[in-house]
């Protein structure tokens, strides 16, 4: 798709100024992307791997740029990389599946978005991760709150797994975040260095000074969702240490009880034992003799637990 002075159409395959999005793309459509823009076929390949970290890598036919993008899936959140590759002529996107990132940028909601503006499109990529990483760091943190409240009430394995789950999607993305900032750090040292007004990086990569405020916006906003992924992770451990806590005292309450009880129940029948015994017993041949076993029984079972009580076993 081509934005070149605010019009939405489809241009013919590599055609100056396009954008070329791949989603998951075959062997095929790979290889022929490739013999179209000149680019290596592993700079089409790098991005689908899941584990592929962020980086640049430069070439004589283009700039492969490396991220990694949060991605929903349920209840959960991952990251996945996303490659963008600057030619001189166009620029490629290429992600194993579809994005909201890339998605509002095709949707022709983003201001300012031209794809012929090639590092203007890479650094509106780089603000919208950011931003979208924003976002569903406080999801997670309004879901952990719900979860928390739930906790309060009952102590599931379910609530407790996800939980889990959320912290480990918070370690996803504090780690690609930290990581996408590398990257845009090595973009900001390329413009302070002049790198991106001539050379073979300056070829593919020309900021100017407006850019420059956005790749600051950009570094900014990484910076903050950083933070809060620093702070929301903080927060969901101290949770769940907590809880692992309550859970231990509550057990531990429940075995205090469970003994008390036992040892009081223990007091009639060692009375009663006694008094079944096939030997001489004072009192035995007494008419009397079960209703004083019972009232001994009662009495000595009242003290017991007049004594738990006292101590907090109850």
């Amino acid at each position: 798709m081509s934005t070149e002075d605010g019009l939405r159409e489809q241009p013919p395959v590599l055609a100056k100024g396009s954008w070329i999005y791949l989603i998951a793309p075959t062997k095929e459509e790979m290889q022929e992307v490739s013999r179209g823009s000149g680019i290596p076929l592993d700079f089409l390949e790098y991005p689908l791997d899941e584990e592929e970290i962020p980086r640049i890598e430069f070439d004589d036919s283009g700039v492969l740029v490396i991220i990694r993008v949060p991605v929903a899936r349920g209840s959960t959140y991952d990251t996945v990389p996303l490659g963008i590759i600057i030619t001189e002529d166009v620029v490629i996107t290429v992600c194993p599946e579809d994005n909201p990132v890339i998605s509002e940028l095709g949707s022709g909601r983003a201001k300012g978005f031209y794809t012929f503006k090639r590092t203007r499109f890479l650094l509106h990529i780089l603000f919208n991760a950011s931003v979208l990483y924003l976002r569903y760091l406080r999801q997670i943190d309004r879901k952990s709150e719900g979860i928390r409240i739930m906790l309060e009430h009952s102590t599931r394995n379910k609530e407790l797994m996800d939980l889990l789950d959320l912290g480990k999607s918070l370690v996803y993305f504090t780690a690609s975040l930290r990581s996408n900032e590398i990257v845009m750090e090595k973009i900001l040292k390329l413009y302070l260095s002049g790198r991106t007004g001539g050379g073979e990086e300056g070829r593919f990569i020309k900021m100017y000074e407006e850019d420059r405020e956005l790749l600051e916006d950009v570094i900014t906003e990484n910076k903050q969702a950083i933070e809060m992924g620093d702070i929301y992770t903080s927060i969901l451990n101290s949770t769940m240490d907590a809880f692992a806590s309550v859970i231990s005292n509550n057990l531990n309450i429940v075995m205090k009880f469970l003994t008390a009880v036992t040892i009081i129940l223990m007091i009639p029948t060692t009375v009663a034992s006694f008094y079944g015994m096939n030997v001489l017993l004072p009192g035995q041949s007494s008419p009397y003799a079960f209703t004083g076993t019972l009232l001994v029984s009662a009495l000595f079972s009242i003290a017991v637990t007049i004594l738990f009580r006292r101590r907090h076993m109850f």
